[in-house]
């Protein structure tokens, strides 16, 4: 009867720290949401892909949600992990074979002010860019980390991210048609 008594006190200490664990990773999702939403999809540059992405590394937060012992740096923690999640997709062979066969229609995007598009075609523009060139671009401008915290959570150095986002920068300079330049409207005044 002692040994059945401990055995159900633990299983109820067992289910108390669960819950205080999905409590505070609960908290956490519904806070950063929006934003991690919004980075999986620059990260991918795909709704779709980018909920996957998501998904995946939250789950994998999720397991190791206990292991974090710094929750400030638990933002850090999960664009590496969306980072690579991202990565890994593009490195199966199935990704690169498949194909859609039919147009999903996309929820016309939320902005704040009127902008003649200029927003969607600038991020067309990142959406050029190779894969880690990308990843630069985001954490860096979008994101607003340092260098060296891009470079911590992508696992590079300080120097590798200064020179993808030169490099990046340079190819967007080149590729940005004329009506984007910032300067476009002054010509004309």
């Amino acid at each position: 009867m002692q040994a059945t008594a401990g055995a159900s006190a633990h299983t109820g200490a067992m289910r108390v720290g669960e819950a205080a664990k999905d409590a505070d990773f609960t908290a956490y999702l519904e806070a950063r949401r929006a934003s991690l939403m919004r980075t999986a999809y620059l990260l991918t540059g795909d709704h779709h892909t980018a909920e996957d992405v998501l998904q995946a590394s939250l789950a994998k937060l999720y397991l190791s949600w206990d292991k974090v012992r710094d929750r400030g740096s638990v933002d850090g923690y999960l664009r590496r992990i969306m980072v690579n999640e991202n990565n890994s997709l593009w490195r199966r062979g199935w990704k690169r074979r498949e194909h859609a066969a039919d147009i999903v229609p996309e929820p016309p995007p939320v902005l704040d002010s009127y902008d003649d598009g200029l927003s969607r075609a600038v991020w067309e523009l990142v959406q050029s860019l190779p894969r880690k060139a990308r990843a630069v671009v985001v954490l860096r401008y979008y994101e607003q980390l340092t260098e060296a915290e891009v470079a911590d959570t992508l696992g590079i150095s300080v120097g590798t991210v200064k020179s993808q986002c030169h490099r990046a920068l340079a190819a967007l300079r080149d590729r940005t048609p004329d009506h984007l330049h910032p300067r476009h409207g002054e010509e004309q005044r």
